[in-house]
Parts: structure tokens; C-alpha cells; sequence
């Protein structure tokens, strides 16, 4: 495996050249999991929940795998930064698979919770590691096709994994929705075993961003790296940066327990929300969590958008399975109708381009994303027919993919060399963290409701999710106008 730029007709022949083939079919193979992997709990999370008694935790399990993502990603960068990409992958694979075995033989939903939270953590570190690796291994000019690569392999689960999932738990048990990935891992990673000799140590200048992070990890759009300018960004130790991604992290799981304490529930819910948003503004771009206009708006409309979008798709496959009788399969469809319009979209903002600017796209998604949740919310509350739920999810999907793509080029667009690693962290953890928060808020909400109800889950309980991340979409609309500044702003932190 060659460790410098190679020939030019090497770089021409491309990701699936002999030299790197077994490293693109590893590497994609672990995103492709990954991606299944999330879009499959989804799906078939209701039943879980159902057969578990785990209504309490069902925030939880979606919520808790997003927060020690965000401890995973800046734990690797760290390591990455020091000894290399080859001890955090193995460690964040055996993590990754750890956590799938605790889920998949749990027998409370207390045990698949933490399988969940040890999973997120791999999840987490593992897509940083993999960047790194990937830019130690292929040259610049490859990057582009093997980043493109990646985003193929999140589409791919987006059309197959919710059906595959709500078939296997038919017809099966949910068990081996998450016992089946783990016999897969394994051989994904040995693909890429050959290309890691020789990848100890720190890497070259120009391989790393001061986070130790890659791009929009953990996003669906596949956007390259824009040229940009920004000053620095803040200055912070890696241990540092660590510890806040840990309070940052214990600070939700804090919010998803407090409904469990019937006194003290709202302190701690109160205190957990303080405690987040404190620990994440040495993690995003300064003026962030007040919607500086710019970068720091770029960055908050990407949490509030995912805060928006993930907190109410977690619930649909639960509304579509509870409160109109859909199997498990039928309902994991409408995953993959919103993930179909998530990808269409992406492909055709990109084919217009400069046709439609930045900021109008960024504006037309968030009211899009809005209006969707809005229409489930109805649905909800006036009993309209589930169909109509469905067909907004595929409209929810069309907006992320409108705008997610657009806010990944402007935050590299408006970084500078020296701020592109952070800026692009920050807006992975405000990703994150944006639906970790989200998760935990409408976990309470859906808690309390369902509480009340001696028969398990109602409307009400439903109607106050939908009715929280609506809230949300209408933050993200009024923030998206804030995306462009009228004048360059001197500091981006």
C-alpha cells in the first residue's frame, strides 16, 4: 500500500484501483453498517420498546448513542493527533461491536440502553478514525471520489434498511437487527488491515485539522471542502475540548433521567440544559448559541435543523406502529421515502448550483422541514389518515437534503486553512448535540403523557413531541435568514 502521492495514472485509475480496493471496500463497508445500523434501531425500536416495557427509555436509547458520539469523536481526534488512526479504529470497532452484542442479548431495556450508549461511542470515534485513515492512505485528488463513496454507502441503508429490519423482526426477533451487523464488522475491518501498516505516529502536516476530526462526519450529503477565509478558532487543549464533550454528554443523559425523579425532575431537567450549553461553547464558533450572523448561524441552524428532524422521525415508525396498527415493515418505509428525498434533493441542489444561492436554499429547507413536522403534528391531533404523515416525511427529507448539503460548504467556505478542523467538528457536535437534546426534551414530554394514560401511549403523547420539534423547526427558519452576514465578519471565534 503506497504511503506517498502516487503515480498520476495511478491516481486516474481511482478508489477501486488494486491498491486500495480492499481499503474502499472496508472502509465503506463500516459506514454502511453504521448507517444501517441507525436507520434499522428506528424501525424497529417500537417493538422493542413494547416487549421490553421500555417506553421510560426510548428517548434514551435513540439520545444517549448521539451524546457519547460526541465524546467518541473528539476521544479519537485526540489519539489520532498523538499515535495515529490505527489504535483508534480498532478500538472504536471493538466498541462498536461491544455495544451491538449488550443490545442484541439484552433482556431489559436498562441493558440495551447502555448497548446503545457503548455503541454510540464506537460509532463516534469510528468515523474519525476512518477519516484520518483516509487521508493518511489516498492522495487529495482521490479524496473527493472516496468521500463521495461514503455518502453512496449512507444512501444504500436509507433504501434497504428499515424494510430489512422490520422483515428480520418479523420474522425473526429484533434481536439479530442488531446481533446480524456484529458477524459483518469483522470482516469489514480486516479489509482494511494491509492499508494500516505504517500509519503510527502523528501524520504529515496538511493530514490533520486541529480537532482531529473529519468534515460533516456523521452527515448524509457527500459536499466537499470550499474555499474559504476565517481567522483561527478558539484555542483550547484536547483534553480540554474532551472534558466538555463529557459534560456535554453526562448533561443530557442527565436530561433523559430526570424524568424518572418525581421531585427534583425539573431542577435537574433545568440544570442538565445549563450544563449543556455551557459545556458546548468552547466546541462551536463564539456567538453560536446567540446566532451571530455568519458562521455562528451557519452552525446553529445545522443543530437546530437536526434537533428538529431526528427528534420527530424517532417517533413516526412509534406513531405509524401504536396508533394505526402498520407493521413494523410498512412503517420502516417511511424512513426510507424521507431518505430517498434526502438524497434526490442533495443531487439537485448540487446540479443547480450558484443558480440558487446559499441562503435561499438554507431558508426554502428549514420551512420545508417545518411544514413537515407540522403536517405529522396535525395528523396527530385531527386524526387524519397515516398516509398523509408518510408523505410529509418524504417532504421533511427533501428540505435536510436542500440544506444540509449548503450548510457543509458554507462552514468550509467560511473557514479559513487553520479554522476548517474546528469549524467542521463543531458542526458535527452541533449535529449531535442538537438531536441528543432534542431526544431527551421529547422523551420527557412523551414520558409525562403516556404517564398519565393508564393505557399506555395516547395522542397527547404523540401531539406533544410533534408540537415540541415543531417549535424548533420555526427556530430554525427564523436563524436561516442569518446564515449570510452583510459584511465579512473579522473573527470567527
Amino acid at each position: 500500500m503506497p504511503r506517498t502521492a502516487p503515480a498520476p495514472s495511478l491516481e486516474s485509475a481511482g478508489i477501486f484501483h488494486r491498491d486500495y480496493l480492499l481499503v474502499t471496500l472496508g472502509a465503506c463497508a463500516l459506514v454502511f453498517l453504521a448507517a444501517f445500523e441507525s436507520l434499522a434501531v428506528t424501525t424497529v425500536m417500537p417493538l422493542v420498546s413494547r416487549e421490553l416495557d421500555g417506553a421510560s427509555l426510548y428517548a434514551l436509547a435513540f439520545a444517549g448513542p448521539f451524546a457519547t458520539g460526541v465524546i467518541g469523536m473528539v476521544a479519537a481526534g485526540n489519539w489520532s493527533d498523538r499515535r495515529g488512526p490505527v489504535g483508534p479504529l480498532y478500538a472504536s470497532v471493538a466498541l462498536f461491536a461491544l455495544g451491538l452484542l449488550i443490545a442484541g442479548t439484552a433482556a431489559s431495556m436498562t441493558a440495551l440502553v447502555a448497548g446503545r450508549l457503548v455503541q454510540g461511542l464506537g460509532g463516534g470515534a469510528m468515523t474519525v478514525a476512518l477519516y484520518v485513515v483516509i487521508a493518511r492512505v489516498y492522495p487529495p485528488a482521490l479524496h473527493p471520489k472516496i468521500f463521495a463513496a461514503f455518502s453512496a454507502a449512507w444512501v444504500i441503508p436509507s433504501l434497504v434498511g428499515p424494510f430489512a429490519a422490520g422483515l428480520v423482526a418479523q420474522l425473526a426477533s429484533w434481536h439479530w437487527v442488531f446481533l446480524g451487523v456484529v458477524g459483518l464488522v469483522v470482516p469489514a475491518l480486516l479489509m482494511i488491515v494491509p492499508a494500516l501498516r505504517g500509519l503510527r505516529g502523528t501524520p504529515d502536516a496538511g493530514t490533520r485539522d486541529d480537532a482531529g476530526t473529519r468534515p460533516d462526519a456523521g452527515t448524509r450529503d457527500g459536499a466537499g471542502p470550499a474555499v474559504g477565509s476565517t481567522p483561527a478558532p478558539r484555542r483550547s487543549s484536547g483534553y480540554g475540548r474532551l472534558a466538555c464533550a463529557a459534560l456535554a454528554a453526562l448533561a443530557v443523559l442527565g436530561l433523559n433521567l430526570s424524568s424518572q425523579l418525581p421531585t427534583a425532575g425539573g431542577i435537574v431537567a433545568v440544570a442538565a440544559v445549563v450544563v449543556a450549553l455551557i459545556a458546548v461553547r468552547p466546541l462551536v464558533p463564539r456567538g453560536t448559541l446567540t446566532a451571530r450572523r455568519g458562521l455562528p448561524s451557519v452552525i446553529l441552524t445545522r443543530g437546530l435543523a437536526a434537533a428538529a428532524f431526528f427528534g420527530a422521525e424517532v417517533y413516526l415508525p412509534y406513531l405509524l406502529v401504536e396508533r394505526y396498527g402498520f407493521s413494523p415493515t410498512f412503517a420502516g418505509l417511511t424512513l426510507t421515502g424521507g431518505a430517498v428525498a434526502w438524497a434526490t434533493a442533495s443531487a439537485v441542489q448540487g446540479r443547480l448550483g450558484v443558480r440558487l444561492d446559499h441562503r435561499r436554499a438554507i431558508r426554502i429547507g428549514a420551512a420545508l422541514v417545518l411544514a413537515a413536522v407540522v403536517l405529522v403534528l396535525a395528523t396527530t391531533v385531527l386524526n387524519w389518515p397515516g398516509a398523509v404523515a408518510i408523505a410529509a416525511w418524504v417532504l421533511a427529507g427533501g428540505g435536510m437534503g436542500l440544506m444540509y448539503a449548503r450548510l457543509s460548504v458554507m462552514t468550509l467556505a467560511l473557514s479559513s486553512k487553520e479554522a476548517q478542523g474546528f469549524n467542521s467538528s463543531a458542526m458535527s457536535i452541533s449535529d449531535s448535540l442538537g438531536a441528543a437534546l432534542s431526544l431527551a426534551t421529547t422523551g420527557i414530554i412523551f414520558t409525562a403523557y403516556t404517564a398519565t394514560a393508564a393505557g399506555g401511549t395516547t395522542a397527547a403523547s404523540f401531539a406533544g413531541v410533534f408540537a415540541l420539534t415543531a417549535v424548533i423547526g420555526a427556530a430554525a427558519v427564523v436563524v436561516a435568514p442569518r446564515v449570510t452576514a452583510g459584511r465579512p465578519s473579522a473573527r470567527s471565534s
